[in-house]
């Protein structure tokens, strides 16, 4: 059988994660503050392979 101890142990670990959980979903769905003046709020990220070197007519070297 499991001691007062332990299960009190285990109670704690377990709730410290539920809290976790919890925070870390209120934190992925809260919607970030718009600051005037700032940035524009976040949107999709445009996605670019990167340039080959015959497709890159810009180079260090001159």
């Amino acid at each position: 059988m499991v001691g007062a101890a332990t299960a009190r142990e285990l109670l704690l670990v377990v709730a410290v994660a539920v809290v976790g959980v919890l925070l870390a979903t209120v934190a992925a769905f809260t919607p970030w503050p718009v600051t005037p003046g700032g940035a524009a709020p976040s949107g999709l990220v445009e996605l670019h392979s990167p340039a080959t070197p015959a497709d890159s007519s810009d180079t260090a070297s001159g």
